[in-house]
């Protein structure tokens, strides 16, 4: 008898706090790339604005900071003929959801998460229920598609494991079948903040090259990593920043300044113009097909538009399968 091999449902989502970065890039979406080529993974891709608004965020802009996830995913790479990518809230089912699985998850639970104590710490006079359901609404998100596999950094643990505790409590109550989501890890590359303390990120201003910044911005940040007055000696956080993004996009270029480095005749100003060239050598292929898109707003809402239409078809009949076993009425 031939057994049948069912894909592995892969779902990631990014808030829209800010554009993405070099780090999103090589740390993630290369990566959700190879998946989607991997026939063994059946994907979902989604900027996730529900998300957005559980801390404070600008209104006004939100829509047009979502559409700019899209346009990045689709100039990245990300091809809606082999990925599901739309937007979080045209699947209403995940709100639904979420509301369903408050239902076996404690207020306690949710206080004592790492991750929240922390936002309540940035975020003071922020402390919104939204907030604090924040990691419901992320094991909504992941289990409406029934998902096996989610790509997330280890910061995103304690999430994961609330999904995975939602998910047993719904199976033992009402005998549902949602699986134990695992994290995993692509085979992405870690690109450290400009300021050479920590990784690239959106929420933290001057850490990060965009994916759409010119040379000239790209110059003026590069500019501005901290080094040291003279060559030689240790690599500091801002020097090892330096040549770790050299390694990766210019191995050749990184041999040379090092040993100009090692022998103390290396000008930073020389090395840091290096690799501000070589980050937008690297990004002028994204830039021109981002540049394409945008030039082509119906095709892009296309994408939206059907992708979101695929992704209710497969969260609609969780939604129902969750409603019938708990004992609610089914709808039409």
């Amino acid at each position: 008898m031939t057994t049948v091999k069912h894909k592995k449902r892969v779902f990631s989502g990014a808030r829209a706090t800010g554009r993405l970065h070099l780090g999103n890039y090589f740390g993630g979406v290369k990566g959700y790339i190879e998946l989607q080529n991997n026939p063994e993974y059946e994907c979902l891709y989604m900027a996730v604005d529900m998300h957005t608004i559980t801390t404070p965020y600008n209104h006004k802009t939100l829509r047009e900071d979502t559409n700019n996830i899209i346009l990045d995913f689709l100039a990245a790479g990300l091809d809606p003929n082999k990925a599901v990518i739309t937007i979080q809230s045209l699947v209403p089912e995940h709100t639904e959801l979420a509301f369903l699985f408050s239902s076996v998850i404690s207020v306690f639970r949710m206080q004592h998460l790492p991750t929240f104590k922390d936002k309540v710490k940035q975020y003071p006079s922020h402390v919104t229920m939204a907030l604090l359901n924040y990691p419901v609404l992320m094991a909504a998100d992941i289990l409406a598609y029934k998902s096996d596999l989610v790509p997330a950094g280890l910061d995103q643990e304690p999430h994961l494991e609330v999904t995975r505790e939602i998910a047993r409590k719904m199976n033992d109550t009402y005998g549902t079948d949602f699986p134990l989501t695992q994290r995993f890890t692509t085979q992405g590359q870690y690109i450290p903040s400009l300021s050479g303390e920590g990784k690239m990120s959106k929420s933290v201003s001057g850490s990060y090259i965009a994916l759409t910044d010119s040379l000239d911005e790209i110059r003026k940040k590069v500019r501005s990593i901290p080094t040291a007055t003279t060559a030689g000696g240790q690599i500091t956080g801002g020097i090892h920043t330096l040549f770790t993004l050299l390694k990766l996009l210019s191995p050749q270029d990184e041999y040379q300044f090092l040993q100009e480095y090692q022998a103390g005749t290396l000008k930073f100003v020389t090395l840091k113009d290096r690799v501000a060239e070589v980050i937008f050598e690297e990004l002028q292929p994204f830039q021109c097909r981002r540049s394409e898109l945008e030039q082509n707003p119906e095709y892009v809402e296309r994408v939206i538009q059907q992708g979101a239409e695929k992704a209710r078809g497969l969260a609609s009949q969780t939604v129902r399968e969750v409603k019938d076993k708990m004992g609610l009425r089914v709808g039409f």
